[in-house]
């Protein structure tokens, strides 16, 4: 398992950070198809099957990652009605969740696509290696401590100790990452990494919480190894409009560097 969960990240980092690198077209369109995957994903998940809605939704989250780059209000018009026409076109009972799915999915991707059209690579780069070290910092932490559970009812593996590994790491990666961007700052950097990790964890306890209540295992299997998309970029997701809302409050260099 170990072997696999490796190949697949030496073909997919790589993916990724060229992406982010090459910057639009290529770094929304990418995004476009992580999204509506996702959103088969998310269907998948909370209804077991992909139909109709499931092609709308996977349609809306495509939509508002690639409207950005058009006009970041028709991007924001397709966040804020998406949600409402998933629900409306999905039968009775599970409505609520393709709704939220269709915000949960849109808002982060536009998100991410508006911060790399705006601030540039850096601040994408910088965000990717906190929740990069978040993972790594919180599994290292969970399996080689242990000790008290952190939520039992959602995730029995983790632990307090994986949280603050995870934190600590990604104190360490945001600052870091920010003295090579030419920070002065780097103290700040730290700090916000370590909240951001906080973040990106409990994106990962909310997903967690979503397959318990429909009692799956893993959203998918599309990455050997990882399981699925949402299994991967749920601590993403929840952190990146934090970072797009400190890139529009405090400019490209997240008010860390310049």
């Amino acid at each position: 398992m170990f072997r696999t969960r490796l190949l697949s990240a030496l073909v997919l980092v790589p993916v990724a950070l060229g992406a982010v690198w090459l910057g639009p077209p290529w770094f929304d369109l990418l995004w476009a198809l992580v999204a509506a995957l996702m959103a088969w994903e998310w269907q998948k998940l909370v209804m077991g099957r992909f139909d109709s809605a499931g092609m709308v939704l996977a349609g809306v989250a495509a939509a508002a990652t690639l409207a950005v780059g058009l006009d970041v209000r028709l991007a924001a018009l397709v966040v804020a009605l998406g949600p409402l026409l998933v629900h409306l076109l999905t039968g009775r009972g599970k409505a609520p969740w393709m709704g939220l799915g269709a915000l949960y999915l849109a808002l982060p991707a536009a998100a991410l696509v508006w911060s790399r059209q705006i601030g540039g690579a850096e601040p994408i780069f910088w965000l990717l290696a906190v929740v990069w070290a978040t993972d790594v910092g919180a599994y290292a932490a969970g399996r080689g401590i242990g000790g008290p559970k952190l939520a039992p009812r959602v995730s029995p593996n983790k632990t307090w100790a994986g949280l603050l590994g995870g934190m600590l790491t990604a104190a360490g990666a945001g600052a870091g990452v920010a003295l090579g961007l030419g920070a002065e700052r780097w103290v700040e950097a730290a700090a916000l990494g370590g909240l951001l990790a906080v973040l990106a964890q409990g994106g990962d306890l909310f997903e967690s919480f979503v397959k318990r209540r429909f009692g799956v295992k893993d959203s998918s299997a599309l990455i050997p190894g990882h399981g699925g998309l949402l299994d991967r970029f749920d601590g993403l997701l929840a952190a990146a409009p934090v970072v797009a809302g400190l890139i529009w409050l405090k400019g490209p260099g997240l008010g860390i560097w310049p």
